[in-house]
């Protein structure tokens, strides 16, 4: 999670409100079922999406099956009495203008689309639990300009100035690094270890006898394997003018360095004040899910760098504006999305295993030479694949990760008065640092009419107010008791609200509440869940699963991936996805012979972690 995508979902309806927030024009032809697809994709979330679109650019024909009647999932948004409201997050990274993170953007660019957006000059008010150096509670405010961040979080500890410089300088090496490299896929050896087709180590083929080493590269383990028996190898050499590694030794070094370091480890290295490193904790948590000691380096330089260096800017319109665009420019490079087509089934060939099509709940069946899930992996291989055939590497990733939470939601128009001057977009509110993991402990608060006044009717306000919970709290209640339940949890959130904004309770004029099982039902997500968290504590990021899978054919996408939760994170896995099927298919240059030794690699190495 994220800056996470934590959504309520809408009655089933589908949104309304006037353009550019209008949904957009769905084919009333049925997509062709005989043909077979360049690729059959599962689900239009934003990595979904990215695939598609990426493939359209590439001149592949794309099939994109969506169960509702629009897209983006969680990074959709819905109207209700003159309000618009985003499904999920409206902390929006990687729409920024410049460098190679801002994902967003490029994938937009891809297809010919951009959107306008507003810059918001903070990412996140804390509003914190009190202590004797804080009695009245710490307050920060994370500026969009680093240093006034830096001054800030300064202020309220002092004595710890050197340690935030050293800890968020850390984060700088690492974003500094991804912000040097064209973000790819990490599983492409051509990429990472030779663009240029050259002769061996030494510049002639080679033959390799059953050789596996391993050297720290760009971004990951890279694995320079060729365990080919008696095979003529001409291998690429690592410091082929054209690698990754060539162009950027250092950034790919300083990446390695951190691959398997936490974010908890590298803060109780610079940082003694248990206050600040549970600082440092809500700081990890209010994306991940998970504190700093769990979450991984690599990510947390991504976030807590580019909300200075691209910074947080919200998309004109709502956040489902970046899904329209992004299906729009992939329908008119001849991707075909198909909305009320629930997936039921992935079909593998009896004889190969091999991914051959996706099947959906009116018996339809849509062939593909591969087939993309942009479902969770639970959902991926415990629902659309038999789960009694489930591959060694998706038990294993079962045993090392769990569903993280899914989300109680409030989305709620209110009177504009009962917002002070000064207000910021972005709140996160914790009473007790004790709390912070528990079911509706930790509270976030996202105002996006601040941004953008366009959401709301003249004079009212869009709040989005939002709590980690489980699902099992909601079973079993029949409908009155279920209502009545929503109703309770909803007050609760309300008075919590009403120590920061005085009076709104009063001045709320219309109240969405949704619960996990919303967002399971509308997002067809298990248990709602947005994403995994470690069972324990991960080597850094290593034991993430990349887009390939053990089923032939098959590909997922989206925050059951690397690099994780949120959406410029599921962006990213959207390109890594496009880029590692289309060089499978031969769209892009690969390294004959060496892809399956890689692979093999970095499975080893993820199961050796």
């Amino acid at each position: 999670m994220r800056a996470p995508a934590r959504p309520t979902a809408p009655a089933r309806r589908a949104p309304g409100g006037r353009p550019p927030r209008r949904a957009p024009r769905r084919p009333r032809a049925a997509a062709e079922t005989a043909p077979e697809y360049d690729a059959v994709i599962v689900g239009a979330g934003m990595g979904g999406l990215t695939v598609a679109s990426q493939l359209a650019a590439a001149g592949k024909r794309a099939v994109v099956l969506e169960s509702y009647t629009i897209p983006g999932g969680s990074a959709g948004h819905f109207a209700r009495g003159g309000y618009v409201f985003d499904v999920g997050a409206s902390m929006m990274f990687g729409l920024g203008d410049k460098g190679t993170t801002n994902l967003i953007t490029r994938a937009l660019a891809a297809v010919g689309e951009s959107v306008d957006t507003v810059p918001d000059p903070t990412q996140i008010h804390y509003h914190l639990p009190r202590s004797p150096a804080h009695p009245v509670g710490l307050e920060v405010k994370v500026w969009r300009d680093y240093g006034a961040f830096v001054d800030e979080l300064a202020s309220k500890f002092p004595a710890e100035r050197a340690g935030i410089e050293k800890f968020y300088g850390e984060c700088w090496k690492v974003f500094d690094s991804l912000n040097a490299l064209d973000l790819k896929s990490l599983e492409e050896p051509r990429y990472l270890l030779g663009g240029v087709w050259s002769r061996g180590l030494c510049g002639v083929g080679v033959e390799v006898e059953s050789v596996v080493t391993v050297e720290k590269d760009c971004l990951g383990t890279i694995m320079h394997s060729c365990f080919f028996s008696k095979f003529a190898c001409p291998l690429p050499h690592p410091l082929s003018p054209t690698t990754e590694f060539a162009k950027h030794p250092l950034a790919c070094l300083t990446l390695a360095s951190f691959l398997t370091t936490n974010a908890g480890d590298v803060a109780r290295r610079h940082i003694k004040d248990e206050e600040l490193l549970h600082f440092i904790d809500i700081e990890c948590f209010c994306w991940s899910t998970v504190l700093a000691a769990d979450t991984p380096m690599i990510n947390a330089g991504m976030v807590f760098c580019d909300r200075h260096y691209g910074g947080i800017n919200y998309p004109v319109g709502g956040t489902g504006v970046l899904a329209e665009k992004l299906a729009a420019g992939a329908v008119k490079r001849g991707a075909t999305i198909e909305y009320g087509a629930r997936a039921t089934a992935i079909v593998t060939d009896p004889a190969t295993g091999r991914a051959t099509g996706v099947r959906t709940a009116d018996g339809r069946l849509f062939r593909g030479k591969a087939v993309v899930s942009n479902a969770t992996r639970w959902d991926t291989f415990q629902r659309l694949l038999p789960a009694a055939s489930m591959p060694d590497a998706e038990r294993q990733f079962l045993a090392r990760y769990t569903k993280a939470p899914s989300f109680l939601s409030l989305h709620m128009g209110v009177d504009a008065g009962v917002l002070p001057p000064g207000t910021e977009c972005h709140h996160i509110v914790v009473d007790d640092w004790a709390s912070m993991e528990a079911a509706r402990g930790t509270l976030f608060v996202s105002i996006p009419t601040l941004l953008d006044p366009s959401l709301a009717p003249a004079g009212r306000h869009v709040v989005h107010a939002f709590t980690p919970d489980w699902v099992d709290a909601w079973a079993g209640l029949d409908p009155p008791a279920y209502a009545a339940a929503k109703e309770a949890a909803a007050d609760a959130v309300v008075d919590r609200l009403e120590a920061l904004f005085p009076g709104i309770r009063a001045g709320t004029r219309v109240r969405e509440v949704g619960t996990p099982r919303t967002h399971r039902r509308f997002l067809n997500r298990a248990d709602g869940t947005y994403g995994p968290i470690p069972s324990r504590t991960p080597a850094g990021m290593l034991g993430m699963p990349m887009n390939t899978t053990a089923v032939p054919g098959l590909y997922c996408v989206g925050d059951s991936t690397f690099p994780g939760q949120g959406v410029n994170a599921v962006v990213f896995s959207g390109f890594g996805c496009a880029h590692r099927l289309l060089a499978d298919a031969g769209d892009r240059p690969t390294i004959p012979g060496l892809d399956g030794a890689f692979r093999a690699a970095l499975d080893f190495a993820r199961g050796s972690v």
